[in-house]
């Protein structure tokens, strides 16, 4: 019976530390992606991006200079306003 008991509290223990560190992440702040030097993959981690968004953006600058500003993403195809707020406190120059 001790040992069944040991066992139960382990359990427990183990499924609070998996309930709670989805809550760790809340309070973590995440660096901003410099759009200018950061690669497909990582462009494609920004919100409303993804690979295909990701890699017009890197053609985009490729071809026409680097982005200024978060305003500036509007100048790929896909990219509107409502992305770009999306990605403002998420993205540098």
């Amino acid at each position: 019976m001790k040992i069944m008991t040991q066992g139960s509290l382990a359990a427990l223990v183990i499924s609070m530390m998996l309930m709670l560190s989805p809550l760790a992440a809340v309070g973590q702040e995440v660096a901003p992606i410099n759009v200018n030097t950061a690669n497909a993959e990582l462009l494609a981690e920004l919100p409303g991006i993804g690979p295909s968004r990701a890699q017009a953006i890197i053609e985009e600058r490729d071809a026409n200079g680097s982005f200024e500003n978060a305003d500036n993403l509007t100048r790929v195809s896909g990219i509107g306003d409502a992305t770009v707020e999306g990605l403002r406190d998420q993205v540098e120059f």
